[in-house]
């Protein structure tokens, strides 16, 4: 039987060299002679028959060798100890590292040494083995290593180490250059076994050594708990050793996946039911098992799920959608999730019990075997929840809202790496987590404020800066300014000039208004539209009441009680315009950004405005040259006539109708009323101005569409494909033009923007909220002018230069 089959591989096997030596003489060596070709392609598959069947006979005879004839004492090389810890070291006779058997002498031969003090297989923890002159501990396969028929892509067990081996004796390759993918101890070179033992040797917790050596390690522990079937004791003991493998290597990501199933399944294998806890972070393309043996017994005994399990079954699901708010901000994200699950579900979730049953099976990491696990519980099969979407649905749309609200910390913390815990980092926290992450510097910050409050009158704006941030900052920015303001409504204190809405920024040493709000605030930009358009009138009123150089108690009372007259306003509303009023009286308005304001102004904001300032020239009962001059450089903002200053300041302080300017004189008879020309500058309409500042919302819908920066004015209908996906095709062509340039002025940054038909102002926020959102960072930062963030214009360069590519 033997000879047959050896004829029909010898067969096989020369029909297969002499297919190949065929094609490549008819190919490669075609320039050959006819004898030559014909030689070559008979003698050499005869060679290569004849080399490898004397290459088998060779290992078979070696291995017969090797299965009559017992190794060496100095080969066999395990004794038994008393603990892991306490290893007694080997006794060396020969030499451990030649490649080939020294031969066994005569008297050996007569006399073998006592097969008691050997051991073939696994060696336990309680014993060490001692290999090439080095004790390495138990937990490990010894030996001769045996075939795997059915399983893997070696013949022999990768675990097993085999001491007849040849091992180097310096050059240990501990970088893993000359390992393959799947190591096995017989496959690996010299060098390699070298590092293998060293490694073993030292501990097995070298994290300097390559990682294959600690999957060959591994091999061993997975093949002997599952294969080997040893006791729950031995199998506890093999998973902890896995655990501890598992720390060493927290950011591999195929050293904890492979670890982490071997640890799933070994712990359900052991009924460990009990200690199962939600799982928040795993990589993987399926659900853990400990999960879902978990969920499932719950299902089973009829529970509701807490939040905990519903946030563990969102995140571990391999289709969940994340932002970065929920990684960056992951206490507070738990922390939010489970508020607002609890607060939707006050009994937990009910979910109904899956008709599939659980059944998972683990592929070893060696690929050497593949077991089936099909956990019961009480004799009765799990539920599986793997196909179970409704509650990852719920839990998608619980950790949307909380991802947005967490957005501006996450922003926060994008920048500030060490900013957690700070003031600023504080303030940003969703008002729901305030009590779950307490702060004293807070509590510090809100006596301050107090303090500030009861003394009265203004703080210099670098005051409250420094007192935020810590440190006197070289200039203060709109982000500055914000965050000072989110800090300090916080706490229940709000800061003048308000700086999502102002006209301008304080400057450095300029001061602003500390006030007192009734409650602490959240989102200071939720503001009714009433106090948007009241806001910008008094912003105008106070420009014109500067205007002669002093402001006088009827000229403040009036603005104030425009101010305080809104009926839509809120309380706390109220109190915000009071405080930026204050401000406005104490600093006067710079009318270089008030023109930036008003160049846009339509018809009816206008109408609007002109209304507004006559009612602040009035206020006293007396119009001053200086007020009259403030007005006309508002008219010339707006585009308007300055000559209809008069007519307007006239027309404000008469009813509507016929006006007698001066005594009748009779006129020679015959003598005809001159036409009165028709002026093609728009007049005052008293009756239009009555009907628009009799109808507030009208007036916050005019004034709030200047006001409001954040307004879009781009034509839905030119809207088409942009190549930066979240903008239209205008604000992308501004934004490659802005990319440019790694700073802007004012002046320049307008005039682009009006190339493109956009308003600066809206066109700056939309362009930053559009780069916080796809790179945490803005795309323009304002600073004597504005500066280009480099590392946003550089990922926008390449977008645009991937485009240019497929063009």
């Amino acid at each position: 039987m033997a000879a047959l089959k050896a004829i029909i591989r010898v067969t096989l096997l020369f029909s297969l060299y002499f297919v190949l030596c065929s094609i490549a003489a008819a190919t490669v060596f075609k320039s050959w002679s006819d004898g030559s070709q014909a030689l070559f392609v008979l003698a050499l598959p005869i060679g290569l028959v004849w080399l490898g069947e004397r290459r088998r006979a060779r290992s078979k005879a070696k291995k017969q060798a090797n299965k009559n004839v017992p190794f060496p004492r100095s080969q066999s090389a395990v004794k038994s100890t008393n603990s892991y810890q306490e290893r007694r070291p080997a006794r060396v006779t020969g030499d451990t590292t030649s490649r080939k058997e020294p031969r066994a002498s005569a008297q050996q031969r007569e006399h073998p040494a006592p097969k008691t003090n050997r051991r073939s297989g696994w060696i336990p923890s309680t014993e060490t083995a001692s290999v090439a002159g080095r004790d390495i501990g138990g937990m490990i396969y010894v030996g001769t290593p045996p075939r795997l028929n059915d399983y893997g892509y070696r013949d022999k067990c990768r675990a097993y180490i085999d001491p007849s081996l040849n091992v180097a004796r310096k050059g240990a390759d501990t970088r893993g250059h000359q390992l393959p993918y799947w190591p096995g101890y017989s496959e690996i070179s010299a060098a390699s076994r070298l590092a293998y033992l060293d490694w073993l040797a030292s501990g097995r917790s070298d994290t300097s050594y390559d990682l294959g050596y600690m999957f060959l390690y591994f091999y061993g522990l997975e093949r002997r708990f599952f294969v080997d079937h040893p006791t729950n004791e031995e199998k506890k003991e093999i998973l902890e050793e896995v655990k501890r493998l598992k720390v060493l290597y927290p950011s591999n990501g195929s050293a904890q996946r492979y670890l982490g199933e071997f640890i799933q399944v070994a712990e359900v294998t052991l009924g460990g039911v009990e200690s199962l806890e939600p799982v928040f972070d795993y990589r993987g393309w399926e659900l853990p098992l400990s999960l879902r043996l978990a969920i499932g017994i719950k299902l089973e005994n009829g529970e509701q799920l807490s939040a905990n399990w519903v946030l563990s079954w969102f995140m571990c699901h391999p289709e969940r959608q994340l932002r970065t708010p929920a990684t960056r901000c992951g206490k507070e994200f738990k922390a939010l999730f489970e508020i607002r699950f609890d607060g939707r579900f006050p009994d937990g979730l009910k979910v109904r019990k899956p008709r599939k049953t659980l059944q998972t099976s683990y592929r070893a990491a060696s690929s050497e075997f593949e077991v089936t696990v099909e956990p019961k519980i009480g004799g009765s099969l799990v539920p599986d929840i793997s196909g179970v979407r409704k509650p990852v649905e719920i839990a998608q749309e619980i950790a949307d809202g909380a991802m947005e609200d967490l957005d501006k910390l996450s922003r926060y913390l994008g920048k500030n790496e060490d900013g957690r815990g700070s003031i600023e980092a504080q303030a940003l926290l969703p008002r729901e987590l305030w009590d779950r992450f307490p702060s004293e510097e807070l509590e510090d910050l809100k006596s301050w404020a107090a303090d500030i409050v009861s003394s009265g009158g203004p703080v210099p704006t670098i005051d409250v800066i420094e007192r935020l941030e810590g440190a006197r900052p070289d200039k203060i920015g709109k982000r500055n300014l914000t965050g000072a303001a989110d800090a300090l409504a916080r706490v229940g204190y709000g800061v003048a000039p308000d700086p999502r809405f102002a006209l301008r920024s304080p400057k450095i040493d300029e001061p602003v208004v500390l006030f007192e709000l009734d409650a602490p605030i959240e989102q200071l930009e939720d503001v009714s539209e009433e106090y948007r358009a009241t806001l910008f009138e008094i912003a105008l009123g106070s420009f014109v009441v500067h205007a002669d150089g002093q402001v006088t108690e009827s000229e403040r009372q009036s603005l104030r009680a425009k101010a305080m007259d809104a009926k839509a306003l809120s309380d706390q509303e109220r109190r915000r315009l009071n405080a930026n009023l204050e401000w406005m009286l104490a600093v006067p308005p710079d009318m270089t950004l008030l023109r930036r304001k008003l160049k846009d102004a339509g018809e009816d904001a206008q109408s609007a405005i002109r209304a507004s300032l006559v009612m602040a020239a009035h206020a006293d009962g007396i119009i001053q040259s200086e007020e009259v001059a403030a007005i006309e450089k508002v008219y010339n903002a707006l585009g308007l006539d300055p000559a209809l200053v008069y007519s307007d300041l006239h027309s404000g302080n008469i009813g509507d109708g016929p006006v007698r300017v001066r005594a009748a004189v009779s006129a020679r008879k015959g003598e005809s009323i001159p036409v009165e020309e028709t002026r093609s500058t728009p007049r005052l309409d008293a009756a239009r101005i009555a009907e628009i500042q009799s109808d507030t919302a009208r007036v916050s819908t005019v004034l709030g569409e200047i006001f409001d920066e954040s307004t879009d004015t781009t034509n839905e209908a030119s809207i088409r494909h942009s190549h930066l996906p979240g903008l239209d095709d205008r604000h992308a062509i501004l934004v490659e033009q802005l990319v440019q340039e790694d700073h802007w002025t004012e002046d320049a940054l307008e005039e682009l923007c009006k190339a493109s038909g956009l308003l600066a102002s809206g066109a700056i926020e939309t362009i930053n909220e559009w780069a916080f959102e796809h790179y945490d960072e803005a795309l323009l930062e304002e600073y004597d002018g504005y500066d280009v963030s480099s590392e946003v214009a550089g990922a926008v360069q390449s977008a645009f230069r991937r485009e240019e590519a497929h063009v």
